[in-house]
């Protein structure tokens, strides 16, 4: 099994990373393993003030059950993954039953933050892109998907999301093994990905 972790900062383009090498990967076995899935539940508080959260803070995202979950995909074993609603921000009572494939993709915001996650990968990768365009791409993702006003949006990205990128993302670029610029139009990079993963897989390199 070879295991990719994917970060960089909100609206980057890691989930269009993320479904290219998933595509070009085939006809090797590949899942996405969304770290959004691993928001922590949040039903035991007020729905207002569920509304305030930092939802940009790594402490927000239950990390020590996506390593669990990793380790048993690692050796082999079918996980149940959460699910998460980001309208009311709660788990949802259903999960995903998560197979364990040739390749896994571990995408989110703080992939590459968590020391112990990283420590299971075989590849980081960073997606970087332009602030601006982040922005405007979470824009449109949470008033279109998240069912948000673009006063909310606009004031949350201020007050936290671009402070807890600056803090808590950024940094981990330092961790990659690769940077990808231009999101998931950086055809050339992807390949490299691709290309990189595929020897590996079939011993290579």
């Amino acid at each position: 099994m070879f295991v990719i972790g994917l970060g960089g900062g909100t609206g980057s383009g890691k989930t269009t990373v993320a479904k290219k090498l998933k595509e070009k990967l085939i006809p090797k076995s590949c899942e996405i393993l969304p770290m959004d899935n691993y928001y922590k539940d949040m039903s035991h508080i007020d729905l207002e003030k569920r509304r305030t959260l930092n939802y940009d803070h790594p402490d927000i995202i239950e990390y020590r059950l996506l390593q669990s979950h990793l380790k048993s995909l690692l050796s082999g074993k079918t996980v149940e993954i959460p699910t998460y609603d980001f309208v009311s921000y709660v788990r949802k009572p259903e999960k995903i039953l998560f197979n364990p494939p040739e390749v896994i993709i571990v995408e989110g915001i703080f992939a590459l933050y968590y020391e112990d996650i990283c420590s299971l990968y075989d590849l980081s990768v960073y997606v970087d892109a332009e602030s601006d365009i982040r922005f405007i791409r979470r824009l449109m993702r949470d008033v279109n998907e998240r069912e948000r006003t673009m006063q909310s949006v606009v004031d949350q990205y201020v007050e936290t999301v671009k402070p807890m990128h600056d803090a808590y993302v950024e940094p981990t670029k330092r961790r990659a093994d690769i940077i990808i610029p231009k999101g998931g139009f950086n055809n050339k990079a992807i390949d490299v990905v691709v290309s990189f993963v595929l020897n590996k897989l079939d011993g290579v390199a």
